[in-house]
């Protein structure tokens, strides 16, 4: 099971190839790749045209979803956050603790193409490639 973040889809769905989109390409066929509820949030609002997000909402759809935003999770990722911050490291987005201690909390490896995501190794967040 994989968790892909937005950063990942974006460049998908605008046909960016990339080490990150080939790696999803791979994985859509032999993984169980998982989508979260912040993640499509944000992968769908980027959408100027219907029909590209008509599109993309129909092949997200058919993922495996989980709510990432919950009481739980917003806790330990405000804790997270602080640990980070008392040893000198910053996450920039809210969005990307959340997803981020989500991962971790649920042993649930993350695709993404999102420099924030590196220090949350830090934590114990495992990343692909």
């Amino acid at each position: 099971m994989i968790l892909v973040d937005t950063s990942v889809w974006i460049d998908y769905f605008n046909g960016q190839q990339n080490r990150h989109t080939d790696k999803l390409d791979e994985l859509l066929s032999s993984e169980l790749v998982v989508l979260g509820d912040i993640i499509l949030a944000e992968t769908l609002q980027g959408f100027r045209k219907d029909k590209d997000y008509s599109k993309a909402k129909k092949a997200l759809d058919s993922l495996t979803f989980y709510s990432i935003c919950n009481k739980k999770n917003a806790i330990k990722s405000a804790e997270n956050f602080r640990y980070l911050r008392k040893k000198g490291i910053t996450i920039r987005k809210t969005t990307d603790m959340l997803i981020g201690t989500f991962c971790i909390e649920n042993n649930i490896p993350l695709l993404h193409n999102d420099k924030d995501f590196i220090s949350l190794k830090e934590i114990g967040l495992q990343v692909v490639l």
